[in-house]
């Protein structure tokens, strides 16, 4: 089954494929009209999206969802397997793999349905949990909020569902995989997690696709909310190919004395436009944001981070980490906006960029806005490049340049590097390694 061109019929189609109740059809429909009423972003980089050329929906009668690997189409689990995501599943709670439209695979151990913990597609969850999933659907991130929410919000396919009740913590993280693997493929997840009062999650994301000579799309939406004295932290580690256009929308809304932390590395992809968002609603709520970019030929990554903060006593502190080489184009784009109600608040920015060659770009272009005198913003900037200081001391050592340089740079990511686990830590190593 596939699905080309956007048009109310093929968004039907879907919606009938899907066997969806009246009110997610209507939602889509009425968020079709949004789209096609929304400029473009008149931001950043463009895109150059051909919507009538982009794949909206592709599976088959074999990707219907699975909890054994052994029901899984055997190329598509040699695939997986050879790109690490069944031995990644040793070390977690609980994973989620989605195969181009659908979620072809999700596991729930014993000890998530031990602690009430629901981890299962967003489609399930409108359908079987549609008071918890009703309630916060699109509260967020509204289907008018911009062109690329509104795309989503009328063909979104797979994604995430996860809900904590209060009090309630896991020992180990769940993930879940993205996989593009048809040219022109649009992947429209549909992500939304709910982290009840008193409790705790850290969920992981990856996503990767082969490269085409033609464009791929991904326009994702992300919702989180974070309940009163609960964590969240999302980490995720895109290595799109150099084809995909990723357009992502990541927001989340954080109670009183929560914290939101958001990891974030983009790797791959062909334009990435990403800023993961904190409103810090509740008094003494926390948003942290740490994020790498890494720009070679042809990547345009303009990412950054937003903290709108409501709550008094509200703390924020984004970390940018940039890297450009090879005629990339790594530009930081973030906003802290300190509202009046928003007293004794603070935040913290600091945007590093390593610029490798003199072919290559980056621009830092915050907004800083404090509408109350007893609140505080500070933003430090650096650009530079690779110390021959540096580069002298380690090849004096016996090391060679390739690999001095090598290790300058994983230095320089470090503080983002020192958030992951291991074996993501080690991941990165490696993607660092094949893209610089």
């Amino acid at each position: 089954m596939e699905i080309k061109g956007l048009n109310l019929n093929n968004i039907r189609k879907i919606s009938e494929i899907k066997n969806e109740d009246n009110w997610v059809k209507e939602y889509r429909e009425k968020s079709f009209e949004y789209f096609t009423k929304m400029p473009l972003p008149h931001f950043g980089p463009s895109a150059d999206v051909d919507f009538e050329k982009i794949i909206y929906y592709k599976t088959s009668e074999e990707d219907r969802i699975q909890n054994s690997w052994d029901n899984i189409n055997t190329n598509v689990k040699n695939e997986l397997d050879s790109l690490g995501v069944i031995e990644s599943e040793k070390h977690l709670m609980g994973i989620g793999v989605q195969y181009e439209s659908e979620v072809i695979y999700h596991n729930m151990i014993n000890e998530l349905k031990s602690k009430n913990i629901i981890f299962t597609s967003i489609e399930d969850a409108l359908k079987n949990y549609p008071e918890i999933s009703r309630k916060y659907f699109g509260k967020i991130v509204p289907n008018t909020d911009n062109k690329y929410t509104a795309l989503n919000s009328s063909v979104f396919s797979g994604g995430s569902f996860i809900y904590i009740p209060p009090n309630t913590k896991l020992d180990r993280p769940l993930q879940s995989y993205f996989r593009i693997a048809s040219k022109n493929m649009g992947q429209f997840e549909r992500t939304l997690i709910i982290v009840d009062n008193n409790s705790e999650l850290h969920y992981i994301e990856g996503c990767t696709a082969p490269s085409y000579s033609e464009s791929s799309l991904h326009a994702a939406v992300v919702e989180i909310f974070v309940g009163e004295n609960s964590k969240c932290r999302y980490t995720t580690i895109q290595n799109w190919a150099h084809n995909v256009n990723n357009l992502v929308t990541k927001r989340a809304l954080v109670e009183k004395n929560g914290t939101m932390e958001w990891i974030d590395g983009n790797i791959g992809s062909k334009v990435t436009m990403k800023y993961p968002c904190c409103i810090l609603k509740g008094d003494d709520s926390t948003g942290t944001c740490i994020t790498i970019s890494v720009a070679t030929a042809n990547q345009e990554q303009d990412t950054g981070s937003k903290m709108i903060h409501l709550g008094k006593r509200t703390k924020s502190n984004i970390l940018s980490k940039s890297i450009a080489s090879n005629g990339g184009n790594a530009t930081y784009r973030g906003i802290v906006d300190i509202k009046k109600s928003a007293i004794n608040s603070e935040s913290i920015v600091k945007c590093d960029t390593l610029i490798l060659d003199d072919i290559s770009k980056s621009d830092t272009i915050p907004t800083n806005k404090v509408f109350n005198d007893s609140s505080n913003i500070e933003h430090e900037a650096s650009v530079s490049k690779i110390s021959e200081d540096n580069l002298f001391y380690l090849m004096s050592r016996g090391i060679d340049k390739e690999r001095a340089t090598e290790l300058i740079l994983l230095g320089f990511l470090e503080k983002f590097r020192e958030e992951l686990p291991m074996e993501y830590a080690v991941e990165l190593n490696q993607l660092l390694k094949r893209n610089l």
